[in-house]
């Protein structure tokens, strides 16, 4: 199978798409051998079909600000597949949003969904709207017109949206709103809703506790534990809290957090007190972490974003869990976490890792869990919030916390397992690939050229 050649057909198709370009290709490299030994993939052009959205809606938000003045944004849906159930995947509001970039999230999505088990398919969405600084009446409006055209698209068995980057409490209750008013029915159309009219218990916990229960368990084959460890963390939203809540709960000592204007180095590590604070000024006063260091007397680093390196990566600790945003770990940054005595990293944002870093990284001795494994608790709890939608029912936290550990559990033994098939010993990103990729080829045989 010319691998080189979808490669090339992929640029020539996207060529302003990088992301979506470097996702794919990780991808293609690892299950070259599998395209290999299975000719009815290449045959049916399973890879190509893979590769290219079912659907890709775009559209134009128009709304008014507190001072009157009308505003435009663009909206997007992508509806990458739908070969293993509803597409499911998150909406991110943020300046930095384009098609390509969800193009490459709803890709990751797919083989994400499908390791775990669940009945999943996968899509992605958006608007370069920017919930910075906005007041809660300007975010409700905006709500409301991105949803006045999104809700004819989306339908608890067909898509199915949630919260990502700029989209948490807030905005998921307006949009639901707004859909419930439109549809003029109450359905589990999105996930993330409020415990209490139709949200999962643990929901909000999903991502970052998953994380480091997949943490665990590369740990724990390797003969170790996250007790006592020293811990680098990126990012200040939720999946990054909600890690560093389990990793204290664990008796793990968290040095650093970040927003995108810098970092803080807390050398006593981040306690309850800590992050209670680091939770109300975040999701609550909607600050930056800097007060964090005026406040609690740490170290901070404002950021250069155009760096080739970002010095949060070069303070000696054990493990390390860039929850921030993609290829947030650069080549630099990947050198300087394994000379500084690095020997795990999991990764709770998507692709927070530069190809250039990820070669390094895969060719040292540390632990690599690639998002698409380790931060798919969010995923699995929103699986799990569809249900109980479907049943009319609630679970308790206990019943939902340890439905997830079930998942994260099976997620790390199915990539071991398939990394160990294919001639990928203890390569945990191989393993993702594979495993997801073949249980979405299988069903796309299954169902036909469609």
């Amino acid at each position: 199978m010319d691998i080189e050649k979808i490669i090339q057909q992929l640029k020539d198709k996207n060529p302003q798409e990088q992301e979506f370009i470097q996702a794919a290709t990780e991808v293609l490299e690892h299950i070259a051998p599998v395209l290999e030994k299975k000719p009815e993939y290449r045959e049916q052009k399973i890879v190509e079909r893979m590769l290219e959205p079912e659907r890709v809606i775009s559209f134009r938000v128009s709304w008014q600000d507190d001072n009157g003045e009308v505003q435009v944004n663009r909206g997007y849906r992508v509806q990458m597949n739908s070969a293993l159930g509803p597409y499911k995947g998150g909406l991110r509001f943020s300046p930095s949003v384009k098609q390509g970039e969800l193009k490459f999230l709803a890709f990751e999505q797919t083989l994400k969904n499908a390791l775990t088990g669940l009945p999943l398919g996968a899509g992605k969405g958006g608007s370069d709207f920017d919930p910075k600084g906005k007041s809660d009446a300007e975010v409700m409006r905006f709500c409301q017109a991105f949803m006045a055209e999104l809700y004819r698209h989306i339908g608890s068995r067909l898509d199915v949206p949630a919260g990502d980057m700029g989209v948490g409490a807030r905005e998921i209750g307006y949009l639901f709103g707004a859909y419930k008013k439109l549809q003029n029915s109450y359905e589990g159309a999105i996930t993330g809703k409020g415990v209490g009219w139709g949200g999962s218990q643990m929901r909000t916990e999903a991502t970052g506790y998953g994380l480091i229960y997949f943490a665990q368990q590369m740990l724990k084959k390797a003969d170790s534990n996250i007790e006592g460890k020293t811990c680098l963390v990126s990012g200040a939203g939720n999946v990054a809290q909600y890690c560093i809540e389990k990793l204290i709960q664990l008796g793990a000592k968290v040095l650093t957090v970040s927003d995108s204007s810098g970092f803080i180095y807390d050398k006593e590590g981040i306690d309850e007190e800590k992050l209670a604070y680091i939770k109300e000024l975040k999701n609550k006063k909607r600050g930056r972490i800097k007060e964090y260091a005026e406040k609690f007397d740490a170290e901070y680093t404002e950021v250069d974003k155009e760096a080739k390196e970002n010095p949060i990566w070069n303070i000696k600790a054990d493990l390390a869990f860039p929850c921030a945003t993609q290829n947030e770990v650069q080549e630099k940054d990947a050198e300087n976490l394994k000379n500084n005595g690095i020997i795990l990293i999991a990764e709770g944002a998507n692709m927070p890792l530069t190809a250039e870093a990820t070669e390094i990284v895969e060719k040292s001795d540390i632990l690599y869990a690639p998002g698409k494994a380790s931060n798919a608790g969010g995923v699995a709890v929103s699986g799990i919030e569809m249900m109980q939608n479907y049943l009319g029912s609630y679970w308790t936290a206990e019943e939902v916390d340890q439905r997830l550990k079930s998942i994260i559990c099976s997620i790390h033994d199915r990539c071991l397992k398939a990394a160990e098939e294919w001639g990928f010993p203890k390569n945990y990103a191989a393993g993702a690939n594979i495993s997801g990729f073949i249980q979405v080829a299988d069903a796309m045989l299954a169902q036909g050229i469609v």
